[in-house]
């Protein structure tokens, strides 16, 4: 399998369009697919903004031509959205712009689904099994011909039908951090998304995910290993500066079920040094870029997508000083 490397633009900083704009430049750099982040309010306050990503996604794509567009990730797990929701609006969108839309799926964080459970946020063995009946669900609906029913633990329907089909068949990229998350996703999913460093995802992460599939009968070689880099541009290695900057609050201890990005950006104070240096990729130039990309590819990594943000000129200058060296090395197809 080729490499794929994509962008992830997430949902803080700037206003929509810009979000537009960023997927119009890395369809010119030869990116293979920009996300975007689903979330009802930013990870931490200082980001400032959160603009609802399906509203966003389809002016990304009637903007661009071949560029592929996704949530990473979104949760169809029952509180923020019904599955059947998520299920009809990837299908109209796959349906509009055919084979360019992925949909990356999650088990959610109480910033975005707190709210929606009026009786306390499911622990996350109830949420990982709520994602993998929803995406059975989906797939029920994209895939089914006639009038079905569906009678899961969490979600039950009667006679339903989806009536505008996607054209093609939509990926699922199901998100996992451990080994237990891993082995759902390589039994619901299609591929596979992470965050972790290179050799945590090649004894842990990568190992169950491919076993999990095999068992599931699917061939794990066709399947994608994407892992989530977390640039920090910056001249010098400081984790206190991201401390500062309140990010590393997605790192500490507890951060899944805060619902106050406020508390968030103030749990980032608590965050380790090795916790920041072993998750961020401090970049000073491009070869920094390029050498993590090459150790997760060594890992077994076969997609690796960059954590932007909504920064024009950061996805120009991946474009413009990281993307010709793969493609030169032959890894990279684009």
């Amino acid at each position: 399998m080729d490499l794929k490397i994509s962008v992830n633009i997430g949902e803080g900083y700037n206003d929509p369009m810009r979000f537009v704009e960023c997927a119009v430049i890395a369809e010119q750099y030869g990116f293979d697919t920009v996300w975007f982040g689903d979330h009802l309010m930013p990870w931490v306050h200082s980001q400032n903004k959160s603009a609802f990503a399906w509203c966003v996604m389809p002016v990304a794509l009637d903007r661009t031509k071949r560029i592929k567009v996704g949530p990473l990730v979104t949760s169809p797990i029952g509180g923020r959205y019904h599955p059947i929701i998520i299920g009809q609006a990837s299908a109209t969108l796959d349906n509009m712009y055919p084979g360019r839309f992925l949909l990356g799926v999650g088990s959610g964080e109480a910033i975005n689904e707190a709210i929606f459970f009026p009786n306390g946020m499911p622990k996350w063995r109830e949420r990982i099994e709520r994602l993998a009946e929803a995406v059975v669900l989906m797939r029920k609906m994209w895939e089914n011909e006639d009038y079905f029913s569906f009678d899961g633990k969490y979600f039950k329907v009667k006679n339903f039908f989806l009536y505008t089909k996607p054209k093609t068949r939509i990926p699922i990229y199901f998100a996992a951090q451990g080994r237990k998350a891993a082995t759902y996703a390589g039994i619901y999913g299609d591929h596979l998304v992470t965050v972790n460093s290179p050799q945590v995802c090649k004894h842990v992460v990568f190992p169950s995910f491919e076993e999990a599939a095999r068992k599931a009968g699917k061939d794990p070689s066709k399947m994608e290993k994407m892992v989530e880099v977390l640039l920090y541009f910056t001249e010098k290695i400081d984790p206190e500066e991201i401390r500062r900057s309140g990010e590393a609050g997605f790192f500490a201890e507890g951060s899944f079920e805060e619902t106050d990005p406020r508390r968030v950006q103030e749990m980032a104070k608590t965050v380790s040094d090795e916790a920041i240096l072993s998750n961020y990729c401090f970049v000073k130039s491009s070869d920094d870029i390029i050498k993590i990309i090459d150790e997760y590819w060594n890992a077994g990594a076969t997609h690796v997508e960059l954590v932007t943000h909504s920064f024009p000129e950061r996805i120009r200058f991946i474009g413009e000083k990281v993307l010709p060296y793969f493609r030169e090395s032959g890894k990279y197809q684009r």
